[in-house]
């Protein structure tokens, strides 16, 4: 009966005007992210993270989410008519889809994608509401110390979020964390890092912060690069609604992608990425034809599609039981909620329900939204996909400087943002990563109040992470982790070295 009534409360809160209009805006944005190529959910977030703060925290996060999982679904349009992926979880797409569309099967092909991605989501909403709740109830159990290594174990993602160096990644987490803690100290009062600027001491927002990294350096890095041609493949597009074969080779992948895109997002740095290559390589495997994947096997497409959408949901989970998020996307939803006075982790249920259940609802009505939208506006999309970069990239501009400006009216927001606009560009120029600062950034406040509490209940021992299970447990977890990336730089390291200085 409990359930019933949380589903209900959840239902209560997304079906009010307000909140319809928010998880519609986000949907709607989020398929249009998606199939612009190059911006992505987290650099949309970041400039729409300023709309949300004059909204309630539901309405902000209810947004926030329908841009994440409506990208999904928006990046399989570029994929399957220009070969481009409009995000970088489609990109698997490309390799069956395009092919597809130049058989003349562009139609199937778009279709079951927004039918995999639909039911995927709804499937990796029931897992929600199924892990979520008891997975909340056990972490109420928890104390600083408790805190303290989940903190730990969520900066080791940092590693698992470095697609290139990890020792350039560890720097960007570094810098994150000095970045977090400029302002005044929380305790003493005390003013750290803000070199005698008078608007330091509240600290850097994390608004102008991420627009400037993502936003201002998506913009400054292609003016830079030539500007690319992009073609539309001109087939016509018919039959959106996949046939009776096109199904039954389709719904047993939707289905394996459904539930390995889940749990693969819950873990740290798996996401939606992993999901998408982790499924097309099963699919592949297991075929009965694997010749035929690469040349327009409707498998390579429903199953990555419909792994790339249940990942977004499994994500939820780590974030709204635990407060950690498991990628940047949900660090920039966390982010959110703490600027609407709200701590994502084990008491977001018993003190916000309304929060947890609206939001698991507004991803039921926003799937649906999203396979209204998706099937009948394919033509407009075709017609964005066409806009010019010359006319896209300073409208961006703008809305960044809009929206850093509108949060307190300052204009030393907008310095900062054009700040790490600047350094974001060069960072991606020398291939930087910004997903470990951000996600450190996110954390490094958090981490250290658990470590100062967690040192006052010891008397300033630090066998206190050892002695409680939880804490030992976590702690051994974060260990195990970092041996699993460091092993593996430390062989490669050892075989870089010549013969002749080994012998």
């Amino acid at each position: 009966m409990e359930f019933l009534h949380n589903i209900s409360l959840g239902f209560s809160v997304i079906l009010s005007p307000e909140n319809l209009l928010f998880c519609f805006v986000g949907v709607f944005i989020g398929t249009l992210i998606g199939v612009l190529p190059g911006i992505g959910p987290v650099g949309a977030m970041s400039l729409l993270l300023p709309a949300t703060f004059k909204a309630t925290p539901v309405s902000s996060i209810i947004m926030l989410a329908g841009i994440y999982y409506g990208a999904m679904y928006g990046g399989s349009t570029t994929s399957i008519l220009v070969n481009i992926p409009g995000e970088a979880a489609s990109v698997v797409t490309c390799l069956d889809g395009y092919q597809m569309a130049r058989q003349g099967r562009a139609g199937p092909a778009l279709g079951i994608a927004a039918f995999g991605s639909f039911i995927a989501g709804t499937l990796s909403v029931i897992g929600l509401m199924i892990v979520g709740p008891p997975l909340a109830s056990i972490a109420l159990r928890f104390g600083p110390p408790e805190y303290f290594s989940l903190m730990c174990l969520g900066l080791t993602i940092l590693i698992y979020l470095a697609s290139g160096s990890v020792i350039r990644a560890l720097m960007m987490a570094t810098f994150g964390i000095i970045i977090g803690c400029v302002g005044q100290d929380p305790e003493t009062g005390s003013s750290r890092f803000v070199f005698g600027i008078p608007d330091l001491l509240d600290g850097i927002g994390l608004a102008p912060f991420v627009m400037g990294l993502f936003g201002i350096s998506e913009v400054l890095l292609n003016i830079e690069r030539s500007l690319q041609e992009r073609s539309v493949f001109t087939t016509k597009i018919k039959g959106l609604l996949p046939n009776w074969q096109d199904w039954k080779d389709s719904i047993m992948p939707i289905t394996r992608g459904s539930v390995l895109g889940f749990f693969l997002g819950i873990l740290p740095g798996g996401g939606a990425i992993i999901s998408s290559f982790t499924s097309y390589a099963i699919e592949k495997k297991i075929s009965k034809h694997p010749e035929k994947f690469g040349k327009g096997a409707i498998e390579g497409v429903a199953g990555p599609e419909a792994a790339n959408n249940s990942a977004t949901g499994g994500a939820f989970v780590p974030l709204l039981t635990l407060g950690i998020p498991p990628n940047v996307v949900m660090a920039l939803l966390l982010g959110a909620l703490m600027i609407h006075g709200v701590t994502p982790g084990p008491l977001l249920i018993p003190k916000h329900p309304e929060i947890f259940w609206g939001v698991i609802a507004s991803m039921y009505v926003g799937n649906a939204m999203l396979l209204v939208l998706n099937l009948p506006l394919i033509g407009m999309w075709v017609q964005v996909l066409k806009v010019p970069y010359k006319v896209l990239f300073p409208l961006i501009l703008l809305f960044c400087l809009i929206g850093a400006y509108s949060i307190n009216n300052s204009t030393f927001d907008v310095a900062v943002m054009l700040f790490f606009g600047v350094l974001g560009y060069l960072m991606r120029k020398y291939n930087f990563e910004g997903a470990p600062m951000v996600l450190a950034f996110v954390l490094g406040p958090m981490f250290e109040n658990s470590l100062r509490q967690s040192l006052l209940l010891s008397d300033g021992s630090f066998l206190i992470f050892f002695t409680r299970p939880i804490a030992a447990g976590g702690m051994i977890a974060t260990f195990l982790m970092l041996i699993s990336c460091v092993i593996p730089f430390l062989r490669k390291r050892r075989e870089a070295i010549p013969l002749e200085e080994t012998t």
